[in-house]
């Protein structure tokens, strides 16, 4: 940690699952700031074996294979690396690059994937996804439990028979909010970073009154416009919206004015 950082004297909470926090964490401190892991979502692997299992062994049927997530790579590539890997001809697709880097860390290229905002939307508009490229394809879409239908729907629509495959489950942090009220308590606690829509509701549920309070004095950083416009539905007006990803989360935090 370097003591003249722009995070110096800093201490910033690294919300992302566990499993993908180390990276942002690690990029906090090398600024000079203290960060505090608190995962806002808990990733187990989904209660129904089944899916997943039906998809993996038909895996050479699908003509593209959408990746939501890390946390989707991590828990299907067990399947799918014991039915034999990847399927030649088969198009791999993700909605972000770290989900990107993580197929490519199984050996799976060529990727499609936005380069610049990261959601549903974005993918949505590659020509891969296009209407004359799925009508009639199977498309299987690896995923946790719930999380928004815009593209298995939108899939559907362009003619594409598609299969949701929850791989993972996601859950609120099992063990409370008593290290960020001792944090605030004090007054160690400077920042949020939030990637998650469902997981800022899960804090902001778990909150009492006094937590509400320290949550809106604190400065809140997310980097997608859909958090941030959830963020302030609930209430919470301290938000800095920041590019995607972990790169543009740190770029928001060091250029953060953090004397005002």
């Amino acid at each position: 940690m370097s003591l003249n950082g722009p995070l110096a004297g800093k201490t910033i909470v690294v919300t992302r699952p566990l499993a993908q926090a180390g990276p942002l964490a690690e990029a906090i401190a090398a600024a000079g700031g203290e960060p505090l892991i608190f995962p806002l979502l808990e990733i187990s692997p989904a209660r129904d074996p089944q899916p997943l299992a039906e998809a993996v062994a038909c895996l050479a049927d699908y003509t593209l294979a959408v990746f939501i997530s890390p946390n989707a790579v991590d828990h299907a590539w067990p399947a799918i690396s014991a039915a034999g890997g990847w399927p030649a001809g088969l198009i791999p697709a993700a909605v972000g690059q770290g989900t990107v880097r993580a197929l490519l860390a199984h050996g799976v290229r060529g990727c499609v994937a936005p380069t610049e905002r990261f959601d549903s939307e974005a993918l949505l508009a590659l020509p891969a996804l296009a209407e004359e490229r799925v009508s009639g394809r199977r498309v299987a879409i690896f995923r946790g439990d719930g999380g928004r239908e815009l593209l298995g729907d939108t899939l559907r629509q362009r003619g594409a028979k598609v299969d949701l495959v929850t791989c993972y489950c996601r859950s609120g942090p099992g063990d409370g909010v008593a290290p960020l009220l001792a944090a605030w308590r004090a007054g160690k606690l400077d920042g949020l970073t939030v990637s998650s829509s469902e997981g800022l509701r899960y804090l902001f549920d778990l909150l009492d009154g006094e937590g509400r309070d320290f949550l809106r004095a604190t400065p809140l950083f997310v980097p997608h416009q859909r958090i941030a416009d959830n963020a302030r539905a609930l209430g919470l007006n301290r938000v800095i919206l920041t590019d995607a990803a972990d790169s543009g989360i740190l770029a928001g935090l060091r250029a953060y004015n953090w004397s005002a």
